[in-house]
């Protein structure tokens, strides 16, 4: 009997998907994605119909933009991420461009600065938080072995995360500036900068919330809540105190699906920045908890395929996409009980916004092909060894053995 047709596994459908994807992390996904149409509904078709407007049409607009970033997903996890590399280069220029962009095109008609383009169908800071990781990425691998040179080092890469900073700055989006300026610095970390630059990088850091807090009214404004709040929660900011008021009502049970009553009498942004609060209403600390559980899902999976990963770019990629999906969530639910001062982070993959959902679905899909890349690898690298012995066993029949397959599709 033939060696290989013993040990060759028959292509079913549950093979398929236990070769290809990492099921804990869909599920988890899957489940959110659910979780925040429903959220969505209930937060949104009062001021919908109040408005003239179907009430399910932003709803109907978020379903849409997921089944969009879930094929985003699956392509690019059949896609070989080293591959990227070719095309790394013009996203980032493009991400520059559409964010110069906003800044020249994005203006109202009061000359304030939007956030998005294209009458608010683009969020450009959005795709930003996940090309700086991708382009980070790309670079840190590709001068590792100078990063411990400062012009080689932590001088081109505070460049590189000013700039896209400074322009998500000008917009103003304080919160989207400060989040690619935490992904840089984590990157440098984990790619393995020295500590007297990460240091640096901290300090500058620093001083730059600090100008930043002198410079901007609305983060003065934001900064002396969060303080008042934390004396005393009547003092807080509006959002934050609607928020409290939200998730006393829930209780540890909630008070049910769509039975929420302060995404109608005050809660601000109900479909987005403040969704956690309708949900803790609505489901309870049991359904905060669960969804919280859902991100620490999340958090696992993304850690262990970024551990699994063949190569540093791969472990790097899955590491940067992972924290930057878990800091936002925790930055969102922090936000909403005061852990920390107001910011405008949509809670992924419940919050309305087809920008913050395409993104982060690319980001999941990234992370799904990291994972299989890592399974293929494996298998191929068994299938190897069992390729030897059957040769081996069947003599010297031009028998060859199996070359290594590269994971890099280099050779």
């Amino acid at each position: 009997m033939n060696a290989t047709n013993v040990t060759a596994k028959p292509k079913t459908l549950k093979h398929f998907f236990t070769d290809n994807f990492d099921l804990p992390l869909g599920i988890a996904v899957i489940t959110l994605l659910a979780i925040g149409f429903l959220m969505v509904y209930s937060a949104s078709w009062q001021y919908l119909v109040n408005n003239g407007l179907s009430q399910y049409y932003t709803v109907s607009h978020q379903i849409a933009w997921a089944i969009a970033g879930i094929l985003v997903a699956i392509f690019l996890t059949f896609f070989d991420y080293h591959r990227i590399r070719r095309w790394v280069v013009v996203i980032m220029i493009v991400t520059l461009l559409m964010l110069l962009g906003v800044l020249i095109f994005g203006q109202s008609a009061g000359g304030v600065p939007q956030r998005s383009l294209f009458n608010g169908s683009i969020q450009p800071s959005e795709f930003a938080k996940l090309v700086i990781i991708i382009y980070l990425c790309f670079w840190l691998y590709s001068k590792h072995d100078v990063l411990d040179q400062w012009s080689f080092g932590l001088i081109p890469l505070m460049t590189i995360l000013g700039i896209t900073a400074g322009l998500i700055l000008a917009q103003p989006d304080i919160s989207a500036a400060a989040t690619i300026i935490l992904l840089g610095g984590i990157l440098f970390f984990i790619a393995g900068g020295k500590l007297s630059q990460i240091l640096t990088v901290v300090v500058v850091a620093g001083i730059l919330g600090f100008l930043i807090v002198l410079v901007y009214k609305n983060a003065r404004v934001r900064l002396a809540d969060y303080w008042s709040g934390i004396q005393n929660p009547e003092h807080a900011s509006d959002q934050v105190k609607w928020s409290l008021e939200a998730i006393i009502n829930g209780g540890f049970f909630g008070a049910g699906l769509g039975r929420s009553t302060t995404k109608f009498i005050g809660l601000p942004v109900a479909q987005s920045d403040s969704i956690f609060a309708v949900l803790t209403e609505e489901l309870g600390l049991l359904g905060a908890f669960f969804v919280i559980a859902l991100y620490l899902v999340i958090l696992w999976r993304g850690l262990t395929i970024s551990y699994r990963a063949k190569d540093d770019l791969g472990k790097w990629l899955a590491a940067g996409i992972t924290l930057w999906i878990f800091s936002e969530a925790a930055i969102n639910i922090g936000t909403v009980v005061n852990l920390i001062p107001v910011a405008g982070n949509a809670l992924p993959l419940i919050s309305a916004g087809g920008s913050s959902m395409i993104t982060i679905l690319a980001g999941v899909g990234i992370l799904m092909g990291i994972a299989r890349n890592s399974k293929l690898t494996k298998s191929a690298s068994e299938g190897s060894s069992r390729g030897q012995v059957v040769d081996l066993r069947r003599g010297d029949r031009r028998g060859s053995i199996s070359r290594p397959v590269d994971p890099t599709g280099t050779h």
